[in-house]
């Protein structure tokens, strides 16, 4: 063995290896502190270790993609508990071992984490001494090896027929869809934000349909995907209910991981990013409404902000599910004898799907739904909020 090599073992031994979470018993996270020491302090002391050190980091990352996870929930998950050197860490160790990879298995939607990565890869790192790098590493290290195995998604199946020109009308419509959705976010004018989300509502509904007629008249061999949300907090289980109202109305279906702060979204492939879409600008809405009812309640001498954002939250993402299920219904013609069936396999298809990913599931409930004034102007928000598609105005 090298002694390179011998550095890094020991240091992993000491840190990694032989220690137990900190807090485990009395006194656990003075003995984690005093193991990560020891490890910093065998690398700092011997610079020719730190090529061996990135390329068993390379070993961690590629281990987690072996149990289900990618890209962006580890670096979700790395910026939740560490800290921003350890999101710069785990982001070049990422991009490191894609470039080691000879195959591109993994779909678009990782490619698209991967490219995210790559863009925010400008900033410059702080300067820091070897010993504080060297911690940094190891606590990193820490979090990859206690990655517990999750679902692992299928790179999307039933796109290997489509041709150019259809791949390229659904880039095209998807975005313009993007593009409406942001002007409806950030303009000052109801009825313009109106006129633009509907636009963006009768182009998701109509994307779909047509994905699905597609499919079924060239006898394509479409099956259900899934991707990741992340659910952010604060509330996040109040936001999980809202994601969960969009995939529901748009024909897929959303499980939440609590623990990890996402949810798995399982549907076919147009309906997933309509989901992905909707479910991020409702936020939006959601958000800023909630803010300007603060600062009314605030003003009114209020002061339980907690109980009523959570309060507002839960009724929006109630009474946008109700909302959303009947724009959904809406957009069906009252008989179609080809679409119809359709709709229902594919129905039959994503909760198969969804049920041999999760076999175990329980629901979850809302806690700390306790304000009447938040729910009501909740409530209120939601009616506002534009999920139906109308005619834009003159």
């Amino acid at each position: 063995m090298s002694s390179t090599s011998s550095t890094v073992e020991r240091a992993f031994e000491a840190a990694l290896y032989a220690t137990a979470p900190g807090g485990a018993r009395a006194g656990g996270a003075r003995i984690v502190d005093a193991a990560l020491d020891t490890g910093a302090s065998l690398l700092a002391a011997d610079p020719a270790a730190d090529p061996e050190l990135a390329r068993r980091g390379e070993e961690f990352v590629a281990a987690a993609w072996r149990r289900g996870w990618q890209p962006a929930d580890v670096v979700r998950l790395v910026r939740r508990d560490l800290d921003d050197v350890h999101v710069r860490l785990v982001s070049e160790l990422i991009r490191a071992q894609a470039r080691q990879r000879q195959e591109g298995s993994h779909g678009p939607r990782w490619a698209a984490q991967l490219d995210e990565l790559a863009a925010d890869a400008t900033a410059t790192p702080p300067r820091t001494d070897r010993f504080s790098y060297a911690t940094a590493v190891l606590e990193l290290y820490r979090l990859l090896l206690r990655l517990p195995a999750i679902e692992p998604l299928d790179p999307p199946r039933g796109t290997a027929g489509r041709s150019s020109r259809q791949a390229s009308h659904d880039t095209r419509m998807l975005t313009r869809i993007r593009a409406l959705l942001a002007k409806a976010e950030a303009t000052g004018f109801p009825e313009e934000a109106e006129a633009l989300s509907a636009k963006a509502q009768e182009l998701m509904a109509r994307h779909s349909i047509d994905e699905a007629l597609l499919a079924a008249r060239t006898h394509a061999k479409d099956a259900p995907g899934a991707c990741r949300i992340g659910i952010e907090s604060p509330y996040e289980t109040a936001k999980a209910v809202l994601l969960d109202a969009v995939a529901g109305a748009n024909r897929c279906r959303a499980v939440w991981n609590e623990a990890y702060g996402f949810s798995t979204l399982v549907g076919f492939e147009p309906d997933l990013e309509a989901v992905e879409l909707l479910y991020t600008s409702l936020l939006v809405q959601a958000t800023a409404a909630m803010t300007k009812a603060e600062a009314a309640q605030r003003a009114g001498g209020r002061k339980r902000t907690k109980t009523f954002r959570q309060s507002f939250l839960a009724a929006y993402a109630h009474r946008i599910g109700d909302r959303l299920t009947a724009a959904a219904d809406g957009q069906l013609p009252d008989s179609d004898g080809e679409l119809l069936p359709v709709l229902a396999a594919r129905d039959v298809a994503v909760t198969d799907e969804t049920e041999r990913m999760f076999p175990r599931t329980v629901a979850t409930r809302l806690r700390g739904v306790t304000d009447a004034a938040g729910w009501e102007q909740g409530a209120a928000a939601a009616d506002r909020a534009q999920v139906r598609a109308r005619p834009p105005l003159r």
